[in-house]
């Protein structure tokens, strides 16, 4: 089961602590964006399992950045993790193809738990 993880995030201590805790657990991180548009050219070099995705960020936000994705790769794995916890986001994100939602602030387990079962799932 692949395990490499892109991490998408504007704020770098964000990006930190998803990346302290994917990599205590086995994670690989191979790749850190501040935006969507960097998300997309990373995402297009490194071929990562699964895509962590911020929404609120400057250039392209991260909806805009799961359909660019998900353009290049049908079967992307991205699973959007924001404090914009309203539903209408919540609701754009899974239709333009995100396949799980992380509410910041977030536990630990709420994130393992996610990427746990995107990467079990074949769709």
């Amino acid at each position: 089961m692949g395990k490499r993880v892109l991490i998408v995030d504007d704020a770098a201590f964000m990006r930190m602590m998803i990346k302290n805790i994917l990599t205590k657990h086995g994670y690989e991180v191979v790749g850190e964006a501040a935006n969507g548009k960097e998300a997309v050219e990373l995402y297009k070099q490194l071929k990562p399992d699964v895509v962590t995705m911020d929404i609120t960020m400057p250039e392209m936000d991260g909806i805009e950045g799961v359909k660019a994705i998900r353009a290049i790769d049908p079967n992307a794995k991205i699973i959007m993790i924001s404090a914009m916890g309203q539903q209408a986001m919540v609701m754009e994100a899974i239709q333009a193809g995100a396949k799980d939602f992380i509410v910041k602030p977030f536990q630990q387990e709420r994130v393992l738990q996610a990427l746990e079962r995107v990467l079990a799932r074949d769709d």
